[in-house]
């Protein structure tokens, strides 16, 4: 064979790799994003309490509408659920494929899915629980201070929006002390979705309109 024909061949054989790499990339987002689709306070809602949780309080496919709507329980199963997927999302690359990617980024797709699920209309969550699962499945211990942060300003404001946008920038401020460069990027971009996704509360938190909760 002649030299040509092998330099040809190395970048054929190069060009395949980076093709599998994108398509292990493909498939990973695409499973995170599908599993933050899963619609746990629907499923809920449906399965324990022959209701859809879409036509009741708040409309929104979320904790703390479930919370609200079908009390401590089942809250705290919708809550638990979604942050597993978030969780599990940052699993994948080591479950499926040895790519060498941060797992933040497969987690964000998650967070995507479970803003914008496909198996309910595009309409779901705000993205706090399952923003904390991505946390979780790559620094617990910063996962432990967000909780840590969110029940003690949960505690004394009874505001979960507020509480989950304050948590959002204890996560800033903690991962700029661990000096994580990925982290800081990530956590940053989170807080300032859950801001976004939390707009609506800001304004009624502002008219003193906004639901404060009542168990603790």
């Amino acid at each position: 064979m002649k030299y040509t024909d092998l330099i040809i061949s190395s970048k054929v054989i190069e060009k395949e790799s980076r093709c599998i790499d994108f398509m292990e990339f493909f498939i990973l987002a695409l499973l995170a994003y599908l599993l933050g689709s899963i619609p746990s306070a629907l499923l809920v809602g449906k399965i324990g309490f022959k209701l859809d949780i879409r036509e009741h309080g708040s409309g929104n496919m979320g904790a703390t509408n479930t919370f609200r709507v079908l009390g401590i329980k089942a809250g705290s199963i919708v809550t638990l659920a979604d942050i597993l997927k978030g969780t599990a999302a940052t699993l994948l690359p080591f479950i499926l494929f040895d790519l060498e990617i941060n797992r933040l980024i497969i987690g964000l797709f998650a967070v995507l899915g479970h803003t914008y699920p496909i198996f309910a209309k595009f309409k779901g969550g705000k993205a706090v629980a399952t923003s904390g699962g991505i946390v979780l499945g790559v620094n617990p211990l910063l996962f432990v201070i967000m909780v840590v942060s969110f029940l003690v300003t949960l505690y004394f404001t009874k505001y979960v929006s507020l509480s989950s946008m304050i948590t959002g920038i204890v996560a800033i401020i903690a991962s700029i002390i661990f000096k994580d460069i990925p982290l800081i990027i990530v956590t940053s971009a989170l807080t300032i979705f859950v801001f976004f996704r939390h707009k609506d509360n800001i304004k009624r938190i502002k008219d003193r309109t906004e639901p404060k909760i009542t168990w603790m």
